[in-house]
């Protein structure tokens, strides 16, 4: 090994023992067939030890992998000989970098260009709820008496704080006066007291807060922990989505709300003209059954063939209905994974928020002509939240 690398090498194992590396980039390889694009090597501690942070970046993926620095070592010398033509270490102190041009090493210094780096291997995030001093997240099982989270309701605090950010950004353009939210099938209350604090003590809105739940015991079990918490603005009540009365309601959410449960909430929401509609559909019954039906009738019957693909594409179908008839309804839709589907698999959510102008006929045309195209295709009779629409429609006149 020439001296310029067993002195880049040095430098390395230097640095890191002084607490002074920031980072190492191996990069150029010696030939475009090489899968490997580079190396990102970072110090991190690790259950109390500091580790180098090995980071492969490969065509299409990147791998992870932690070594101690006499695993390290070894592992950047082979690197640099065999594969890459440039190595850079970033200290505190300098920049230091050995480059290979054939068989010849050559050094270069400079000024330190990086700011130290953050050793925490897994990095604290910001997170819009956090989980301290909450003593509803502890009576609804999610924290102990210190506010830590239990490793058991990781997934579940993760889809809280994703669930927050994304109505944070939706009520940012409505106007600050009293916001009433309709959380229809609360459930277990989880997203719907996050909501509320975030509101009420983050963003200090004043709303008024309503989960609608059939359970009785849900029920019960909410209200005092509402009322355990001062929550004075949220209440939960009994009863079902088609039944309650959603007039007056800014924000209308229905989370999970299995299948054509989320369509009568989408058509409560409309026939309030609520400005903002959240949604997490579960279930795809009604359109599944009617692609089933037809499902030897169309050129689709090899998408079809399969339940898992019925359930998939059912799913896509629905939704995407769904959407289209809320945009015929006066609201831009946006459909998304709000969340991966390593935490729940009931990730998908559909945002409407109404327009201030109407559409054009010839938008709403063009909309109509959509639907009735996709029903045509896929067999699809008529879809739950397009008959409630009609139902609102009628008894309007």
């Amino acid at each position: 090994m020439e001296l310029q690398l067993s002195a880049w090498l040095e430098a390395v194992s230097f640095a890191f023992q002084k607490s002074e590396l920031i980072k190492i980039t191996l990069a150029k390889p010696s030939s475009n067939d090489i899968d490997l694009k580079s190396i990102d090597v970072r110090p991190v501690i690790i259950k109390n030890e500091t580790k180098l942070s090995f980071t492969f970046h490969y065509k299409t993926r990147d791998i992870v992998k932690n070594h101690g620095l006499d695993e390290a070592i070894p592992m950047l010398a082979q690197y640099t000989k065999e594969i890459f033509t440039s190595a850079r270490l970033h200290s505190v102190a300098a920049d230091l970098g050995v480059s290979r041009k054939g068989e010849r090493f050559e050094l270069s210094k400079s000024k330190p260009t990086m700011k130290p780096a953050e050793l925490t291997h897994n990095r604290a995030k910001n997170h819009l709820v956090s989980s301290g001093g909450k003593a509803y997240l502890q009576a609804l099982g999610l924290t102990d008496r210190q506010g830590q989270v239990l490793k058991t309701a990781q997934d579940k605090f993760r889809q809280i704080n994703k669930y927050i950010e994304i109505v944070d950004g939706l009520i940012k353009d409505l106007p600050l006066q009293k916001l009433r939210i309709a959380d229809m099938g609360a459930g277990k209350g989880y997203l719907t007291f996050a909501l509320y604090d975030h509101l009420i003590n983050t963003l200090k809105r004043d709303c008024e807060v309503t989960g609608v739940e059939f359970r009785p015991d849900l029920v019960r079990l909410c209200n005092e922990i509402a009322a355990a918490s001062k929550f004075d603005g949220l209440k939960f009540v009994e009863g079902t989505i088609a039944g309650h009365d959603c007039a007056g309601a800014d924000i209308v959410i229905a989370l999970h709300a299995c299948d054509t449960a989320t369509d009568d909430a989408i058509a409560k929401a409309i026939s309030a003209k609520s400005q903002i509609i959240v949604v997490a559909p579960c279930c795809h019954k009604q359109i599944r059954r009617q692609l089933k039906s037809t499902s030897t009738k169309n050129d689709l019957a090899f998408l079809l063939r399969f339940g898992t693909y019925q359930e998939r594409l059912a799913e896509m179908v629905t939704d995407s209905l769904r959407a289209q008839l809320m945009e015929l309804s006066g609201y831009d839709c946006n459909l998304f994974e709000f969340i991966s589907d390593t935490h729940t698999p009931k990730n998908v959510m559909i945002v409407g928020k109404r327009r201030k102008i109407p559409r054009s006929d010839a938008a709403i045309a063009a909309i109509k002509s959509e639907i009735g195209q996709a029903k045509a295709i896929f067999g699809i009779e008529q879809h739950q939240l397009e008959k409630l629409l009609d139902e609102n429609s009628a008894s309007q006149k």
